[in-house]
């Protein structure tokens, strides 16, 4: 696993506690991850607010997610050459601004460049908080709860922004579910500067700026063309065209990384097992975990008639339970091994997707919404932090931001491709219909659909994933 002391670090006068230390890393995740989902239920007022179009609402997700996973790579290894702490401040400071602009945005456009920067700002922040925290935490116990934390708060992140957002749209107005980070990410800022020491990998190399360009702009088009899927259909030109030219890019980047002497990514960090059956374990875990949020509010509200307050409220249950099963996570893996938590956890959460999948147009909450939507969330956090830690066991320290950037990557570009693809089942099974009844059969396919995902994901775990962490 990654050793805090095989890295250069500039000397301080006193070493901050480790708790602080953990809590400024997640704190960081926790704003990038929230951002993902809060702006939903804001998107009706905002259309109101600026007059945006169905399209426009649509590019105000999808500017941030796009930015967030094309230049995920590359914000972890700018970490490992010129200092995580830097890139942190960095990315943080980028957020923040963004934030604040999108927030005072007068205009369609300002809003969306705004956004846009939040997601340039989040792909250089996200790999510098895990890699911060696996840097200064000792290997073992104790390094496992840390990531169980950077886990828990992650996904709670993301479950809490449709409570979240509600809140604040109810509240105050749309602006302040983006200016509610200026503050929040100014605290981090001031504590993140004062408190964590710099850690960068010692060899002074340069940063392979081809490989940089193309896997970046490939995976940002990949991106692209995998937000079009819901709006175009997966056969349309402006769906194919960016799919197969993302593709093209990135097996372009490949060509170039196994020619180049100081590569962006070391083609032989793949061949590593922990990291590559740890990554396609998590990518194919996120195409079915992340929208499980997306449809139950959905269901919640286009269904069962909540509003949209009622239905972040409804999910608080699932939010606590994904944050229970990462912090349980750490108990069991010694005992049990990484790979059969993470199995465990998967099976978990596709018995929870299977029982979803039986909802109906008049389902009581707690059998149709509070028990299943606890079992997809605790299985999904028993899952990740096993997964994080295999996928960070045995690379080297001048790897470690691009390992997690790699991690980072995996699940959002996991998460986009099952969300369009899981939007594209539920529209072709309601067809033009728009009642309750054509409505939930879509909902209810999508869940019987990932329950599939995850049963399939469970069984390449107990193939793949290796039995212990490496410990090289």
């Amino acid at each position: 696993m990654l050793d805090a002391a095989e890295v250069s670090r500039v000397p301080r006068r006193t070493a901050p506690p480790m708790w602080l230390v953990v809590a400024l890393a997640c704190a960081g995740q926790f704003l990038v991850v929230l951002d993902v989902s809060v702006v939903n239920t804001a998107l009706p007022s905002m259309r109101t607010g600026l007059g945006l179009s169905e399209h426009g609402l649509q590019w105000v997700v999808n500017t941030y997610t796009i930015a967030f996973a094309g230049f995920m790579l590359l914000g972890g290894r700018a970490g490992d050459l010129y200092g995580r702490k830097r890139m942190f401040l960095v990315g943080l400071g980028l957020f923040t601004l963004a934030s604040l602009g999108g927030g005072l945005a007068q205009d369609d456009w300002q809003l969306l460049l705004a956004r846009a920067v939040q997601g340039l700002g989040a792909a250089v922040l996200a790999p510098s908080t895990l890699t911060i925290l696996t840097s200064a935490v000792p290997e073992g116990p104790a390094r496992a709860r840390a990531i169980a934390t950077w886990t828990a708060v992650g996904a709670g992140g993301g479950a809490a922004g449709g409570l979240v957002g509600g809140l604040l749209v109810e509240a105050l107005s749309w602006r302040w579910v983006l200016l509610i980070n200026v503050p929040v990410g100014a605290v981090v800022l001031f504590g993140a500067a004062r408190w964590l020491a710099e850690s960068r990998a010692g060899d002074g190399r340069r940063l392979d700026l081809p490989g940089a360009v193309l896997v970046t702009a490939g995976l940002a088009t990949l991106a692209y063309g995998i937000s079009q899927t819901e709006a175009e259909g997966w056969t349309a030109t402006a769906t194919l065209v960016p799919l197969a030219a993302g593709l093209a890019m990135i097996a372009l980047f490949l060509a170039v990384e196994a020619r180049t002497a100081a590569p962006l990514m070391p083609l032989g960090l793949l061949a590593r097992r922990s990291v590559s059956s740890a990554n396609v374990s998590m990518f194919l875990c996120g195409s079915a975990m992340f929208c499980m949020w997306f449809f139950m509010t959905l269901y919640a509200q286009n269904v069962l008639g909540y509003s949209p307050l009622e239905a972040g409220l409804a999910l608080v249950p699932s939010s606590l339970a994904v944050v229970v099963g990462s912090k349980l996570a750490p108990r069991f893996m010694p005992g049990l091994g990484a790979r059969a938590l993470a199995a465990i956890g998967t099976l978990v959460a596709a018995i929870g997707f299977a029982w979803q999948s039986t909802m109906t147009v008049d389902g009581s909450y707690l059998t149709a919404i509070m028990i299943p939507g606890i079992l997809m969330m605790f299985g999904a956090g028993l899952t990740a932090t096993p997964l994080a830690a295999l996928a960070t066991s045995g690379a080297p320290p001048q790897e470690a931001g691009l390992v997690s950037g790699l991690v980072n990557t995996s699940r959002t570009m996991g998460g986009s491709l099952g969300l369009a693809v899981m939007s594209t089942i539920a529209a072709t099974r309601t067809g033009s219909g728009d009642s309750a009844e054509a409505l939930t059969e879509g909902y209810a396919l999508v869940f019987r659909t990932g329950t599939g995902v995850l049963v399939a994901g469970t069984l390449l775990m107990l193939l793949w994933l290796p039995r212990r962490m490496s410990a090289e």
